[in-house]
């Protein structure tokens, strides 16, 4: 399935369709088989249609995916989600009509709705955080939606001088999108009797785009526009896979690339020249070396961030300005496959080290080779003829296919 969708889009899109289909129907299954389908949609489908922006899927994935794979916890939270829908019922219709009532002050047109959390990423959220249900407050978010984008900005304003906003819990994904497209102001803040409100902020556009993802790509077409920012980021992410396809030196090697790279969380860091570099959350200045090239990845040899020297094997955050030193004939090393995270980094640094054994096998097996003739001849004085007939004869291309062997002649 991932070997093809390098190559069509549509291939996937199918296939999550099928998938959706499929866990809407699995109840006549077996409960191991029931319970091995809701992990394979948890771990690669449901993240696949995150990547691809398509949230209304991705959430149906998980849901149907959590419940099958945890009935009695699906239950559980569904039962105490509900308990608490009623609890704070008032308390969500205030904080809906004080952030209405502030907007139609400020004269900003615009949509607000209220959404509960879906269970599995409270789930999640729960385990993440090692707390019980009552801890979680944030079950209910809100949504604004506006015309522009710089009405988006208007309104975060609005919503910070309505509500204290919690520190560092401010995203701006309109600036910088997500890998798969999606832009909104996400922010969090204090509401009354001190529950948490989180407000999205976005326009129609961006809903349509943050709902449909690289599907919304065949809408925008019908009505003749070209291509979406979700399809142009899809298409760079499947040109990243075949690369990495070409890299990996197996097919399990390269299923492990993409599941790696399915999960969503990034951090944004800066190049010294000031250019965004998007890398997966935990990458190093190794991961960041590779993302900006290949080459420098190869010649790394230490980094600063900020200035300042910093580790290889540190975890970088986002905001930092990080520049890589190289050196000539410098190569990689074996125990950055340690703390590596990007699948990039992964796969060239494994390339680069196979490549580099091959050649020390190769080198060894001219000396063993050399050594076995004795003084009388060198493998050089041997007829071309004689070495080809020998390498027909063992199904061999070349010289160095023979001499780097890792077993007997």
């Amino acid at each position: 399935m991932i070997m093809a969708m390098v190559q069509d889009i549509r291939v996937i899109l199918i296939k999550l369709a099928d998938r959706t289909h499929n866990m809407r129907t699995l109840g006549s299954l077996r409960p191991d088989k029931r319970r091995r389908i809701a992990r394979e949609t948890l771990e690669i489908y449901s993240p696949l249609a995150h990547r691809l922006g398509i949230h209304h899927i991705k959430t149906e994935l998980e849901e149907l995916g959590f419940e099958a794979l945890y009935p009695n916890r699906y239950r559980v939270i569904k039962e105490v989600v509900k308990a608490a829908r009623g609890n704070r019922k008032e308390m969500i219709q205030k904080i809906l009509s004080e952030i209405e009532g502030r907007l139609q002050e400020a004269g900003i047109p615009c949509r607000v709705s209220g959404r509960e959390k879906h269970l599995y990423s409270i789930y999640c959220k729960m385990v993440l955080k090692e707390q019980r249900f009552h801890s979680i407050m944030d079950i209910y978010a809100f949504r604004v939606i506006v015309n522009d984008s710089d009405t988006c900005y208007r309104v975060l304003g609005q919503m910070h001088s309505l509500y204290k906003p919690r520190p560092g819990r401010v995203k701006d994904y309109i600036a910088i999108p997500k890998a798969n497209g999606y832009q909104s102001l996400h922010t969090s803040m204090i509401g009354p009797h001190g529950v948490p409100v989180e407000v999205q902020i976005r326009t129609e556009d961006m809903d349509q785009m943050a709902e449909m993802g690289v599907a919304a790509h065949w809408a925008y077409k019908e009505h003749g526009e070209t291509s979406t920012t979700a399809q142009i980021r899809a298409q760079r992410w499947m040109q990243s896979l075949l690369e990495l396809q070409q890299s990996a030196g197996s097919s399990f090697e390269f299923i492990e690339s993409v599941k790696s790279d399915l999960f969503p969380d990034e951090i944004y860091v800066f190049t010294p020249e000031g250019r965004i570099v998007e890398l997966p959350a935990g990458a190093t200045p190794v991961d960041f070396a590779y993302a900006v090239h290949t080459d420098i990845g190869h010649a790394c040899v230490g980094a600063r961030v900020d200035r300042q020297p910093y580790p290889l094997s540190q975890p970088l955050t986002s905001g930092q300005t990080v520049e890589i030193i190289t050196a000539p004939g410098a190569r990689p090393n074996a125990a950055w496959l340690n703390f590596v995270v990007s699948s990039k980094a992964r796969a060239k640094i494994r390339q680069l080290l196979k490549n580099l054994k091959r050649d020390d096998s190769v080198s060894l097996g001219r000396r063993l080779l050399n050594h076995a003739l004795g003084g009388s001849r060198k493998l050089n004085e041997i007829p071309q003829e004689n070495i080809q007939r020998e390498l027909d004869r063992m199904k061999l291309a070349t010289l160095d296919d023979l001499l780097g062997r890792n077993r007997p002649w």
